[in-house]
């Protein structure tokens, strides 16, 4: 099982340009779900997956209100940005999602 410290440096792999800070809040966020080994990563696979990525972090957590088609756009961007890496962590997606859509400043403690 990967500790926090191998999805945070999943994260910075994948930034665009790091906010440390936003990582180490996610990081804090997200602790117990990066803990349990079947929630730590994201399936792209796995079209429900997906659905439960849009409906809970983009539109729940972030407040995002664009459509279905345009937030499954961004999902599916941040898929194969990750696409070298056979698990894909959750915390590198939320990170990408959230650097994506301008809301890492959410996470800042």
């Amino acid at each position: 099982m990967a500790d926090i410290q191998e999805h945070k440096d999943t994260a910075a792999k994948y930034a665009t340009k790091l906010n440390q800070a936003a990582l180490d809040g996610m990081a804090k966020t997200y602790r117990l779900v990066l803990s349990n080994r079947d929630s730590q990563n994201v399936a792209c696979g796995d079209q429900s997956e997906k659905d439960t990525v849009r409906e809970n972090f983009l539109k729940k957590k972030l407040g995002l209100t664009a459509s279905n088609d345009a937030l499954n756009a961004s999902i599916e961007a941040a898929c194969v940005k990750m696409k070298d890496d056979r698990l894909k962590s959750r915390l590198a997606m939320y990170y990408i999602l959230a650097e994506q859509h301008g809301k890492l400043d959410m996470f800042v403690k």
